[in-house]
């Protein structure tokens, strides 16, 4: 079971925060901002409290708040003032720093607060692509530098994908298809289990008044066959994050081109950070890569394309 960290170096804050440590050493100095423990041989060591304290100050600083300034609150103000500022700031990078607060301190009254104040100024679509996906983004690389737990990554990926949840469910319940001739299949290869990329793509399919049919993550190739003699003009689509892995990917389209889209009219849509490993000079035409939703928009639901 995974253990919440609670002890990081210099360098961790650094790659959290955003501040060179070369900085925080000054603000330690200066103003006597943070208070590190030292190990045996003069390291620091910064405790649980001193990170949510320096995304704090962070976000102040990041607003226009000078440092002097910050150094001379009293400590009580500055989590009342990073809450206001957070949910009144159009910048996505606020944003974006107030929801990596609320991961550290699991704070999910906070991510709520800030989510309902963003959506109230633009779409969903907007929020996923712009804060949630670089969000995303930069805690991949803080997990896999050992920067923030693996629970910290859990708890932000399933508020995340509640969101994404509550507003497919209200696509499904509001919504009538408008448009029949084309169904799209959405599910993650074997052993692929990051399924925001995919969720999302279900809720931006059913937007656009299509049909879809979520699989989930994680099924072999041969259980898709099943769905062909459902309806043959399909369209699979999905999200490779980490799997099928570079060694691989190019015999896992190969295979998936000869078992359901060989000689038929169905077709595969893969969009994902795995595709780069993939050889374009021996891709079949009817398998298609995207590197952004409005490629795949332009390409699959343009209603024009299928009148």
């Amino acid at each position: 079971m995974s253990r919440v960290k609670s002890n990081f170096s210099i360098k961790d804050l650094e790659n959290i925060s955003g501040i060179k440590a070369h900085t925080i050493r000054i603000w330690e100095k200066r103003y006597e901002l943070l208070s590190p423990d030292r190990t045996n041989t003069n390291i620091r060591r910064y405790s649980l409290k001193s990170l949510r304290k320096l995304l704090n100050i962070t976000l102040l600083y990041n607003h226009g708040f000078k440092i002097s300034k910050i150094a001379s609150l009293d400590q009580e103000e500055i989590p009342i003032m990073v809450r206001e500022i957070a949910l009144k700031s159009n910048s996505e990078q606020v944003s974006i720093n107030a929801l990596k607060l609320s991961m550290v301190n699991f704070d999910t009254i906070l991510f709520d607060a800030t989510f309902e104040e963003i959506i109230l100024h633009n779409d969903f679509d907007f929020v996923f692509i712009n804060i949630f996906m670089p969000l995303m983004n930069e805690l991949g690389i803080l997990w896999q530098t050992n920067a923030i737990s693996p629970s910290h990554e859990h708890f932000i990926t399933n508020l995340i994908k509640q969101k994404i949840h509550i507003q497919t469910e209200s696509l499904q319940k509001e919504h009538i298809p408008q448009h029949n001739n084309k169904v799209f299949v959405l599910y993650l290869p074997e052993d692929e289990i990051h399924e925001l990329g995919i969720l999302f793509l279900n809720y931006f399919i059913l937007k656009y008044g299509f049909r879809t049919i979520f699989l989930g993550q994680s099924l072999q190739t041969e259980s898709l066959e099943t769905l062909l003699s459902f309806n043959s003009d399909l369209c699979f689509v999905t999200y490779l994050t980490v799997e099928p892995n570079k060694h691989i990917i190019n015999y896992y389209v190969e295979d998936f081109y000869q078992k359901i889209i060989k000689g038929g009219n169905a077709q595969l849509a893969i969009m994902g950070p795995q595709q780069v490993h993939l050889d374009l000079a021996n891709l079949p035409k009817n398998i298609h890569l995207f590197k952004t939703v409005d490629a795949f928009q332009q390409k699959f639901l343009e209603a024009s394309i299928f009148v």
